[in-house]
């Protein structure tokens, strides 16, 4: 039992907060500034983001803002961000990653459509799947630059969001400038990394620029980004037998224990990535405000390989192994997002806003060659694939208010909604007598074919209600229809026209919040929340490198139980925060993946039930010892448990009832130090472990640091920020100082260094 030794922990840690609030400097003592990384009543700073509080969310937050993104992050792309939050781990693979998902504090790296993300209360998240792939969040429709803060809302307590907040919503606020504001930025970043027999420094360059003013009732902000970047392997080449009189094979296992030999690294990128945006908001009247927002991005990437063997004649070789040409390929990305918004600001009993956006698939095209030629060499076929998401998509729609009827400060506040999104998916692949030219439709024939739609309607309510000044009770309830229609897959020359599906749910919420002294506050929270099959989920076959995903036309919606009981003490000096949380979530829509001839197929099924439960500790202190100097730590344990699964018997006759479900690690610990001797400098230091996770539904990928696995890691990274003057910033710092090595399903970055210079007019 670990219920006694944790209540003598948290007992310890909140006795020296209480010794270090009692013994911090007088009021007139200078001060650096106050960082506030999670609001909570008591004495405290405003929170970060006026989005989040505007409709009196009920969740526990974590935040951080522009500064301390600036003090302590090497940042490149805008999802560096989020990656000392509490709980959370960002899947970024390499700098120009396509599939940067994020690991929320229940659910894992492959469950994107488990967890939200919002810029300015525009969703940017890709809920047209859930995986690894193309569900990603859309980062790149938002600059660095502009950040303003971020806020993590744990959990799917408010009913303004849909059932995709299980695992949590991240909400990023961006800042529009109020005068002529001119900046650039040029970052460097270079990776030394050394794995089996691959060794190379791979480089990263980025160039910034944004724009912005206010002139009368109209802001702008444009901001252009061009990074040109060559990752590490993100695979090696495997297979289970030898060939004949060719040298250079690497005796290795998989993660199940089978052989796999390691032939060769692929996935070896070249990426060039432009965005694009614009930004314009007019205020129509003294409390309405009408914003567009255009984003344009586009990826253009080569993968490449390296063979480890030679042939007879000691040439390097493929030796007729296929996994070579499924790690090549070329691909090019164009897509494009329009925004428009309407919001009040009045100050009095009523606001409300609009929120539309589209997002579209102009161009995606990845280019493969079908085959390698078997001997001697290393060639492939001239004939290959086009696989095309060209026409995918979907457009959202939010209608939003709030009903203040006893005035601002009043003991009721009544928000309410309307949801509408529609999901397109438009996913041929057509056979090419030349993979890497001719036309975008091959020679017209198509080698498979997902297609679908899904759509979903929804209504919600929640009343903020201040029984007593103390006290806060938050009911809310959300009501969604959803249905997927108009499926069709074919592989060769099989095919099938899906089934339509529909699903009605409701998900009740509640939240009751006690400020039961100054400085501390106790919170216990239930929500129910009901998320529907992705289009991919249901129609999408994809083939990316040696993984091989397979839809599940028949899969039903999930429903989880969520539970929170939070307790924290807070005042300007330090902080405390305990977190006890459990989610039982039936029909868990989970994938499994399988190695069969030396690739990785994974499919989509539903799982009678599955049961997250843990805590979360978090705690920061500052000016310890000396002015200046803050220490931050937060640990998250989860024990993630498949209760029952009595449909899944793996091939070796193993079953998945009660063992952990995939993807989810059981500890996570985030510990960070900052110093900052004066207004001009920061100083910092990360450190991130996570322990370990399994990707099988019975546990059965016990061996670590191979080619599919995924790893217990342990990470350090450092950062320095100088102000010279007013215009001029430098950065410089370095990710994995101890050049730790780990996969997570792909062999992650080794030390990489980091340098960048900024000029603000």
């Amino acid at each position: 039992m670990r219920t006694r030794p944790l209540a003598l922990a948290l007992l310890s840690v909140l006795a020296t907060a209480d010794a270090i609030a009692q013994t911090s400097p007088s009021a007139d003592t200078t001060l650096p500034p106050v960082i506030v990384t999670a609001p909570a009543p008591g004495p405290q700073v405003p929170p970060v983001s006026p989005v989040v509080d505007r409709y009196a969310l009920p969740n526990t937050r974590e935040s951080v803002d522009q500064k301390k993104i600036e003090d302590t992050t090497n940042i490149v792309d805008v999802e560096d961000a989020a990656k000392y939050l509490p709980s959370i781990f960002v899947r970024k693979r390499n700098y120009g990653d396509t599939q940067p998902t994020f690991q929320t504090r229940m659910w894992g790296i492959n469950s994107s459509a488990r967890n939200l993300v919002y810029v300015d209360d525009v969703p940017i998240s890709a809920l047209i799947s859930n995986n690894n792939t193309n569900g990603a969040p859309r980062w790149g429709l938002v600059s660095p630059e502009q950040i303003k803060g971020l806020d993590m809302l744990y959990g799917p307590f408010a009913a303004e969001y849909p059932g995709n907040s299980m695992g949590g919503v991240l909400q990023i606020t961006t800042r529009q400038p109020d005068k002529l504001e001119v900046t650039a930025k040029q970052t460097e970043a270079f990776q030394t990394f050394s794995m089996y027999n691959t060794a190379g420094t791979y480089s990263t360059s980025n160039s910034a620029a944004t724009i912005g003013d206010k002139v009368g009732k109209l802001s702008f902000f444009l901001s252009a980004n061009r990074q040109e970047s060559f990752s590490q392997p993100l695979q090696f080449v495997t297979n289970t037998t030898m060939v004949a009189g060719v040298n250079g094979f690497i005796p290795a296992y998989n993660k199940t224990g089978g052989q796999a030999n390691v032939v060769g690294a692929g996935g070896l990128l070249h990426t060039i990535q432009n965005n694009y945006m614009a930004k314009a908001s007019v205020d129509l009247t003294d409390w309405l405000t009408a914003t567009y927002q255009v984003s344009y991005w586009e990826n253009n990437q080569i993968s490449t390989v390296q063979s480890y063997l030679t042939g007879t004649n000691g040439q390097p070789t493929f030796a007729g192994i296929s996994g070579f040409a499924s790690n090549t390929s070329n691909w090019t990305q164009q897509h494009l997002a329009n925004i428009l918004s309407l919001k009040t600001d009045t100050g009095g009993n009523w606001d409300a806003e609009l929120i539309a956006t589209r997002y579209d698939y102009l161009t995606d095209i990845q280019r493969t060659p079908a085959n390698v030629i078997a001997g001697n060499g290393t060639n492939y076929t001239t004939n290959g694939t086009f696989a095309r998401l060209d026409g995918t998509g979907w457009d959202t729609e939010d209608a939003k208010a709030i009903w203040r009827p006893t005035g601002p400060k009043g003991e009721h506040e009544v928000s309410f909604g309307a949801h509408h999104d529609k999901y397109t998916l438009n996913n041929p692949t057509f056979n090419a007598p030349n993979w890497q030219v001719g036309p975008d439709y091959g020679n017209g024939t198509t080698f498979s074919q997902g297609l679908g739609k899904t759509e979903t309607w929804a209504l919600w309510v929640q009343d903020a209600y201040k029984i007593t000044p103390e006290i806060k009770l938050t009911l809310g309830l959300r009501g969604e229809t959803w249905k997927a229609y108009g499926g069709f897959n074919q592989s060769g020359t099989v095919s099938a026209f899906q089934p339509e599906l529909s699903a009605s749910k409701l998900s009740p919420k509640a939240t009751l919040s006690w400020q039961f002294l100054p400085e501390w506050n106790a919170k216990l929270s239930f929500g129910e929340a009901n998320r529907f099959p992705t289009v991919a989920e249901l129609y999408q076959a994809i083939t990316t490198g040696v993984t091989v995903t397979i839809p599940n036309p028949n899969l039903v919606p999930e429903t989880a139980m969520s539970f929170e009981a939070a307790i924290e003490r807070q005042d300007k000096y330090s902080r405390v925060r305990l977190s006890l949380f459990e989610e039982d979530t039936q029909n868990a829509i989970l994938s499994q993946t399988v190695v069969l001839n030396n690739s990785f197929v994974t499919s989509f099924q539903n799982v009678d039930l599955v049961r997250n439960r843990g805590f979360e500790l978090v705690g920061e202190l500052k000016d310890v010892l000396i002015p200046g100097l803050s220490l931050s730590n937060s640990v998250t344990y989860v024990d993630s448990r498949i209760v029952s699964n009595p449909g899944f018997t793996s091939a070796a006759g193993t079953t998945s009832t009660g063992m952990r479900a995939p993807y989810v690690p059981d500890w996570r610990d985030t510990l960070q130090a900052i110093y900052r001797p004066n207004e001009d400098l920061s100083l910092s230091a990360s450190a991130r472990w996570q322990g370990k996770m399994y990707s099988t539904l019975d546990n059965s990928d016990l061996i670590n640091s191979v080619n599919g696995a995924f790893d217990p890691f342990f990470l350090v990274d450092l950062h320095a920020r100088y102000q010279f003057m007013n215009a001029l910033s430098a950065e410089v710092g370095v990710d994995n100082l101890t050049d730790f090595k780990y996969f997570e399903f792909h062999p992650f970055p080794g030390r990489t260094f980091v340098a960048s210079l900024k000029a603000r007019f």
